[in-house]
């Protein structure tokens, strides 16, 4: 078994895909043996790592590095911060080591040089799908690294580097193994999920003999046979992403489309060197929802991008009120140090930005508060994520895991994380559901696509 002096530390910050990064650096240090410590001063090496998206990412990320190196003194920084090396050895000069982000092999060494791994067989057990950072019963999926966009507003392609998409088999795989050690659902994730296999020229990979177009569709085809839900996000949207509506109508995926717009302004999407800027995204909001009419959109917008006119803004808005986008996301453009954006003219006012910020959630809020008013009545399947204090937490397909609201179904404490349940929507807010069960048997996670009579109206 570890002894004490092979202890390491770790802090994971960032989005999803740095998640999963951090649970692949956990899983091969687990099976080599090393203990996990959950704090500092118990810990003879800290590993932390780091997001670099947005300022206020950056500044979480130093002082994090800040504290491990006060609180214990011996770090090892990974992740998107840690393509800035010299610039973070300047600061800190006492890092044991930096590395970059997807970097596993890079991590271990650097580990290893600090402190030799101490495996063990008879005590060193990896769980089945390996170290989770999440819930038992969901897992992020990753499905490429990297991204060939140059939007001017962000640096992760100069972190992370252009797109390599994973094989379908090595996918399937691992989407397999997560099945078999009890995940309901998977998100799958990357930072284009549309752009998944273009550089492989969407050539076909065999899984168990049958071939399978390196294509997002086929993938989603092939994840939605495992039977369990399949939920996509950060898809760009492309004109292909409509073959994904159809499966989504089809009920093989989660009827949940995390689609990134950004802006409405087709000028500033054109500063931002935003993929389909020209893209009638209304009209495109219109057909999804004809072919699929319980999708749930997901986006995320940036306001006070530099540039952006007091007209542009409030266009913007209107598109807001038009879409009424289930699910929104929005931030203040922040100048992070080696994006493009940063060198356009005009720029916004902070304060003015922050206004901007503020009356757009304002905004959203309300779409939000009588697109959830809509369900109520409505009957679906959801999943439970834990208990709360007169019934559980759960989800429907339109609810994503730390981004969305939640489904609070009262009255019932029976329930267990992972277990799927019929509901009836009785109350909402700008952002929770409120339910009540169903004494009906879940004859399987396909129901979470079946509306009643009364959500149709």
């Amino acid at each position: 078994m570890a002894d004490k002096g092979q202890r390491i530390g770790f802090v994971s910050l960032g989005c999803p895909k740095a998640l999963v990064d951090s649970e692949r650096i956990l899983s091969q240090l687990r099976a080599e043996g090393y203990a996990i410590c959950d704090n500092y001063a118990g810990a003879d090496l800290v590993v932390i790592n780091t997001c670099g998206f947005i300022q206020n990412a950056v500044d979480e990320s130093l002082e994090a590095i800040a504290e491990a190196l006060d609180e214990n003194g011996r770090v090892l920084v990974t992740g998107c911060l840690g393509s800035r090396a010299e610039e973070l050895r300047r600061r800190f000069p006492t890092l044991a080591a930096v590395t970059g982000p997807n970097s596993r092999e890079a991590v271990m060494e650097a580990i290893h040089d600090q402190l030799p791994p101490p495996h063990d067989p008879f005590y060193t057990v990896l769980p089945p799908g390996g170290i989770k950072l999440t819930p038992r019963h969901y897992a992020y999926l990753k499905i490429s690294e990297g991204c060939n966009h140059k939007c001017t507003f962000c640096v992760i392609p100069s972190m992370r580097g252009q797109l390599v998409s994973r094989s379908v088999s090595e996918i399937l795989a691992e989407a397999e193994a997560l099945v078999e050690a009890g995940v309901k659902e998977l998100l799958v994730i990357s930072q284009d999920t549309s752009a998944y296999g273009v550089d492989l020229r969407y050539q076909a990979d065999l899984k168990r003999g049958v071939p399978i177009r390196t294509h997002i569709t086929d993938l989603a085809r092939a994840l939605g046979e495992l039977g369990i839900w399949i939920r996509l996000h950060y898809v760009y949207p492309y004109p292909h992403v409509d073959e994904l509506v159809s499966l989504m109508a089809e009920g093989l995926v989660l009827p949940y489309l995390d689609v990134p717009l950004q802006h409405s302004s087709t000028r500033i999407l054109k500063l931002m060197k935003r993929p389909a800027s020209g893209e009638d995204n209304l009209s495109r909001i219109y057909r999804w929802r004809e072919e699929c009419p319980e999708l749930v959109i997901r986006s995320t917008f940036i306001v006070g991008f530099p540039g952006e006119t007091e007209q542009e803004f409030r266009e913007l808005l209107s598109f807001i009120r038009e879409a009424e986008l289930d699910r929104v996301g929005c931030f203040a453009y922040s100048p992070v140090d080696g994006a493009m954006a940063n060198n356009l003219p005009d720029p916004v006012p902070d304060q003015l930005r922050e206004e901007r910020l503020a009356e757009f959630m304002a905004v959203q809020q309300q779409v939000s508060a009588e697109r959830l008013q809509r369900r109520i009545g409505e009957h679906c399947t959801v999943l439970v994520d834990g208990p709360s204090d007169d019934g559980v937490i759960a989800r429907s397909a339109g609810e994503s895991p730390e981004v969305d609201g939640v489904v609070l179904v009262r009255g019932d404490q029976s329930l267990k994380s992972g277990d799927f349940v019929r509901v009836r929507i009785t109350d909402a807010d700008s952002y929770d559901l409120c339910a009540e069960r169903l004494q009906v048997p879940v004859a399987g996670v396909r129901e979470a696509t079946e509306t009643s009579e009364e959500a149709r109206r």
